[in-house]
């Protein structure tokens, strides 16, 4: 156990110091808590180097699989000591004439493996005698087996449901490791991945690959184990050759170049290198992958907002044209004065987009699918629906104007009317704008209290306009009597029947 623990010190690239009571660390977490297993016997890294210094190393490189440490022992021979995958290292030691040791050892670290252990393998030996210690040395051989280690990663409260999310959400997850194929396969399942043994790959499996037969494979397996690191840019590559947007996480020098190629590279903002940091479009600053889920709700309902703020703004927009396209093309007077545009646009689009922004989110995000890569935000929904809102509302906007006049209603007043039904219809049209699917009597207005305001600011502004002095005399505007505010309301209020209808035909159609 001793000499096990001393070869786990001395090939090590952390560094752990106590000062005033404090401990101090640096390094890969796995080297890390080996050193924390040295000091808890008193096997500490600063007393073994001072006494048997190093000389020369071979650091842990993923596509070896193993590292080594050349040290002076005090009888002035050098020694290797070597840690590293429990294949790699056996490869490395002898066997005695005539048994079955290393297959033993393998079985062994194997059903640790399988459950759940990161196995490592540690061997030392006496250096070759022409050592040189300013050249790399060769991979050392002959050496003597001492034993393995298993260590467990607890994982972090919150991922299971996260990649339960993240199933819901219609995002797939793939574990990309250089543990062994039995560890990775453990941890997929404790984290909720329903996996069987034929969607694990592994490194060697890959390196036969062509790119066609990766790409064919990245669309079952979901581990992939002993990678190296070039070979997570081929899966990446692979994945977004078939049309996958991939997010890739990693903290290490070497996850960089995936970091780099996929369309979102996600760094480890505590343990992650400033290399891994630098080729990364996202830090996340406490290493937890339940925050890149919450990140994914909060980025959907960003570009949701956005949609709505859209649509909003091209179907009023659109139904503003359609009632001044009428009235020119038929000889009426235009229906709004410049000033009255300039106004009805301050009151109907100045706060409502603002404040539309702040709609919290519906609740569902993570249960639907992602949207295509190449889908436009301007999409065939909100085409239609525009649509249909400018044609009726710019079409009834029409006849009431054509009406009131007809009637016998001066000019002027018209005007008035006319716009105080377009600033209704519109702040009543933001309740419909606040979901594509569901019902504007389903959304509570409590959950938007900005917009409740907004919507009752500006409008209360209008109707400050009508009523004050200063108002009628630059917007021509004037109070109106209750069978024209019955009037009004009922029109504007047609465009959330018109909403509704089409909510629900358009679900009935996606379901069918």
């Amino acid at each position: 156990m001793e000499s096990l623990i001393t070869a786990a010190v001395l090939c090590n690239e952390a560094d752990l110091h106590a000062h005033d009571g404090e401990w101090s660390h640096r390094g890969d977490p796995t080297d890390i808590a080996l050193l924390s297993l040295g000091q808890k016997i008193k096997v500490g890294q600063e007393h073994m180097l001072e006494n048997y210094p190093q000389v020369n190393q071979i650091p842990f490189e993923p596509e070896y699989q193993f590292s080594a440490s050349f040290h002076q022992l005090p009888t002035e021979e050098v020694m290797t000591f070597v840690k590293g995958s429990p294949e790699q290292v056996l490869s490395m030691c002898k066997q005695a004439e005539g048994t079955n040791q290393h297959t033993s050892i393998l079985q062994a670290a194997e059903k640790m493996a399988a459950k759940g252990f990161r196995v490592l393998a540690f061997a030392h030996g006496p250096a070759p005698k022409n050592l040189d210690p300013h050249h790399p040395p060769a991979e050392p051989t002959e050496l003597e087996f001492l034993g393995f280690t298993g260590m467990i990663d607890p994982l972090r409260e919150g991922v299971r449901e996260a990649i339960a999310s993240c199933r819901e959400a219609g995002i797939d997850v793939a574990i990309i490791t250089g543990d062994h194929p039995l560890t990775a396969l453990t941890i997929a399942r404790d984290i909720g991945l329903d996996l069987n043994q034929d969607q694990v790959v592994t490194g060697a499996q890959l390196q036969n690959m062509s790119p066609e037969e990766t790409q064919e494979i990245v669309q079952t397996a979901r581990v992939f184990a002993r990678v190296a690191p070039h070979q997570k840019l081929d899966l990446v590559n692979a994945m977004r050759a078939i049309g996958h947007f991939v997010a890739v996480t990693g903290d290490g020098v070497n996850d960089a170049p995936a970091l780099r190629t996929a369309n979102i590279g996600a760094a480890m903002g505590q343990s992650g290198t400033d290399v891994a940091r630098e080729a990364a479009e996202l830090v996340i600053s406490d290493d937890n992958f339940a925050t890149i889920v919450g990140g994914v709700e909060k980025g959907r309902i960003a570009y949701e907002n956005i949609r709505k703020v859209i649509f909003m703004l091209i179907s009023t927009g659109a139904a503003e044209v359609v009632v001044v396209t009428l009235a020119v093309a038929t000889g009426f007077p235009l229906p709004l004065t410049p000033v009255q545009l300039l106004w009805m646009n301050l009151v109907t689009q100045g706060i409502q987009d603002v404040s539309m922004g702040f709609e919290p989110g519906e609740g569902d995000e993570l249960q639907r699918k992602p949207r295509a890569v190449n889908e436009p935000i301007f999409n065939h929904l909100m085409i239609e629906r525009s649509a249909i809102i400018a044609v009726w509302i710019g079409g009834l906007a029409f006849f009431l104007f054509q009406k009131l006049l007809d009637s016998g209603i001066p000019l002027e007043s018209a005007r008035n009317i006319l716009l105080l039904f377009i600033v209704l219809f519109v702040n009543i049209h933001m309740f419909n704008c606040r979901s594509e699917t569901k019902s504007a009597f389903k959304t509570p207005l409590t959950q938007n209290p900005v917009l409740l305001f907004g919507v009752s600011g500006a409008f209360l502004s209008h109707v400050l306009v009508m009523y004050l002095p200063v108002g009628q005399l630059v917007l021509k505007t004037q109070p109106v009597d209750g069978k024209i505010w019955l009037l009004v309301i009922a029109l504007a209020s047609t465009c959330i029947v018109l909403m509704e209808w089409h909510k629900w035909w358009w679900n009935k159609r996606q379901v069918d």
